[in-house]
């Protein structure tokens, strides 16, 4: 009990610092050239910089968006060399209506989504950049749309569930139970009945997983993944194990790993500057000419 409790905790503190990094970005965010796409049905809602060959599409986590989960990224990746777009997944962000729901296949649905908007975008090849539930994401497309991936960077991304995974996620599934100031950012964007059903509904669309066999989330795409994949872990990560991003790096073929010993779920915002780094230099290799 004392573990799901800490556990719990570490999640709860790693809302607090998403709060504070989701501030910090907005107001570059804002000033992003933006606008609207129809892809399948829906109006897409993206933001995008920089004016490279190398074209870049930034994968938010669970009820993110662009704006709150890419402010450094979309700052600072190298703009001569990149043109990086930011998006906000169907149902999350800006991206609505309609609202956000979670079939077994949220997943493939979104990664068609990401796709078709970077086509619909003009873009025949490029890289994702994908955190937490984006990494997911960007893991399916890689094996579902090969000839369009050229390089993908993942972290704070799990490709199974396991029992003790479901305990961290029931554990905050009462946001009654969260701070005020933990609460705040979400609510200012949804407003707070509709943050409150929205999160019960991703605890439960992710936690159905769980009854698939192996707990699968996306096992079954990693042997189709063939484009260069850089993970990316935080080795003091409390939301996602270690073991989650070994498994990913045994069965990805040529897949690098890099830890970051003080990195945490959300290190591309907190250690930002290195994670830009360590991105552009594994991009790099796989520049378009």
């Amino acid at each position: 009990m004392a573990v799901f409790v800490n556990r719990a905790r570490f999640l709860l503190t790693y809302r607090s610092d998403f709060k504070r990094a989701m501030t910090a970005t907005r107001p570059y965010c804002s000033s992003s050239p933006s606008g609207r796409q129809r892809v399948n049905g829906v109006d897409l809602y993206y933001e995008q910089t920089g004016g490279g060959k190398h074209a870049l599409l930034l994968l938010p986590g669970a009820i993110g968006s662009t704006r709150t989960d890419f402010g450094p990224q979309l700052k600072s990746l190298n703009k001569e060399r990149f043109t990086v777009i930011g998006w906000d997944p169907r149902g999350y962000g800006r991206s609505r209506p309609p609202d956000r729901d979670f079939p077994l296949d949220f997943f493939e649905r979104d990664a068609k989504d990401g796709v078709d908007l970077m086509k619909a975008l003009g873009f025949g090849k490029f890289s994702l950049l994908g955190w937490s539930d984006g990494g997911v994401t960007a893991l399916i497309a890689a094996a579902r749309y090969p000839d369009l991936i050229n390089r993908i960077v993942v972290w704070g991304a799990n490709a199974f569930i396991t029992q003790h995974d479901l305990q961290i996620y029931e554990g905050v599934r009462d946001i009654s139970k969260w701070s005020a100031r933990m609460r705040q950012p979400f609510e200012e964007m949804y407003g707070a009945e509709t943050f409150a059903k929205m999160w019960g509904a991703w605890v439960d669309g992710f936690t159905q997983f769980a009854r698939r066999p192996e707990g699968s989330v996306c096992i079954e795409h990693l042997p189709l993944i063939r484009c260069p994949t850089l993970i990316i872990h935080g080795e003091k990560d409390p939301i996602v194990p270690n073991s989650h991003a070994q498994f990913l790096t045994k069965h990805i073929k040529g897949s690098r790993l890099h830890l970051m010993p003080e990195g945490k779920h959300n290190l591309h915002l907190r250690y930002a500057e290195e994670f830009n780094k360590l991105a552009e230099d594994f991009l790099e290799d796989g520049a378009i000419h």
